[in-house]
């Protein structure tokens, strides 16, 4: 029962910890909506935002941290009742490692970017804006949006489906798991058309799928810790 209260503990934690991050980019960098717009206008209003926005990006990509220990911990709790639980949690740690590397090129890769394309000449700006392109579509595209997101939300489907046989919760809660990763899998077609323009794209999935995922995070978080002895 301890356990059971520190992984809830730890899943509120770290769910908080990247709402808070997550939050403020949408205010002060329109995230993430600008990341579809021209890379010089990326580059400049990162520019502006200056060391503040730097250190959000940074608190974005570490304050998740505890949710590996959570993820770890759950999975050794339930492994031994369910042969995909260890398969799960590897899945779940690989996709939060990815998605924080993912992350962290906005700490250390973009700053030298967006500095060079401000106080560069047009080579020096093209080479940059050529720069960004690359490393947002390597890192931020293949690393976070698809392979991080999307073993998050293959975490997330079979941990709600222990969960569902178990009844260690509410059905609500199993619904809101299964409901907030289907659409965060719709976000998926946003990342293809970057390179296929003609897919459809469902523009609201990322940030309602990513939200309704936190929300759910905490849910179980509290359900957790409320667990009588």
């Amino acid at each position: 029962m301890k356990t059971e209260k520190t992984i809830g503990i730890l899943l509120i934690i770290g769910a908080i910890g990247v709402l808070i991050p997550y939050t403020i980019l949408t205010i002060i960098f329109d995230y993430p909506n600008i990341l579809r717009q021209d890379a010089g206008m990326i580059l400049t209003k990162f520019h502006e935002g200056g060391n503040p926005l730097i250190w959000t990006w940074w608190a974005f990509a570490i304050l998740g941290l505890p949710l590996l220990e959570a993820y770890v911990l759950l999975g050794q709790k339930l492994e031994q009742k369910f042969y995909f639980v260890r398969w799960a949690t590897t899945l779940g740690v690989i996709g939060l490692l990815v998605q924080m590397i993912g992350l962290l090129r906005w700490t250390f890769v973009v700053p030298v970017l967006a500095n060079n394309f401000i106080s560069g000449n047009e080579m020096v700006k093209e080479a940059s804006k050529v720069a960004f392109q690359v490393v947002h579509q390597y890192g931020g595209v293949i690393l976070g949006e698809h392979i991080g997101q999307l073993f998050t939300i293959f975490w997330t489907i079979m941990m709600t489906s222990a969960f569902a046989q178990l009844h260690l919760f509410p059905k609500w809660t199993i619904w809101l798991g299964y409901i907030s990763s289907a659409i965060y899998l719709l976000a998926q077609t946003e990342l293809f058309a970057t390179v296929m323009p003609n897919i459809p794209v469902i523009g609201f999935a990322g940030f309602l799928g990513s939200t309704l995922w936190i929300v759910w995070l905490i849910v179980i978080g509290i359900k957790l810790v409320q667990k009588k002895q």
